[in-house]
């Protein structure tokens, strides 16, 4: 009988840290961002080298202090891809890191997918905004855009 009763104890125990430690990495954390008007999305230039604002409508984000991977955005942008190029340095290697589920603007698989067809094209927002980790933002034809955290090159090495 003690047997059952520690037997039990320990399955519910191990629920429970189960469900917290799910709950700690789907929501806890998580803020919403609070981004300053006419500098929400910010994009590098091949001439200066230096990010400057885009016209970026309906921005949403969001992102965590615990990892300065979290971070996720979605917006658009009247923007054409050709002018993009023209002006903004291109991210190689981007690939889009998994945005919690109940974020359902941010589609890793679909950016990834669209990035590796070169339906969307990435381009460097700002390198190093931590140690090591570069502000990616993907553009898609029709003018929806994606922007994310990843390790930079120098990181990988």
């Amino acid at each position: 009988m003690n047997g059952k009763i520690a037997a039990g104890a320990i399955v519910i125990s191990a629920a429970l840290a189960g469900v917290a430690i799910w709950y700690l990495q789907i929501y806890a954390f998580y803020e919403p961002v609070s981004f300053t008007p006419g500098q929400e999305i910010l994009l590098t230039t091949i001439e200066s080298g230096q990010p400057e604002p885009i016209l970026a409508e309906g921005v949403t984000g969001i992102d965590a202090e615990s990892s300065p991977l979290r971070f996720r955005a979605c917006f658009t942008t009247p923007m054409t891809q050709a002018m993009l190029s023209e002006t903004y340095i291109a991210y190689d290697g981007a690939v889009p890191l998994v945005a919690p589920g109940w974020f359902d603007c941010f589609d890793a698989v679909e950016i990834g997918t669209a990035l590796e067809r070169g339906e969307a094209l990435a381009f460097l927002s700002q390198s190093n905004v931590a140690a090591d980790i570069d502000r990616v933002v993907a553009v898609f034809p029709d003018g929806r855009a994606f922007a994310w955290h990843q390790l930079n090159p120098a990181a990988e090495d």
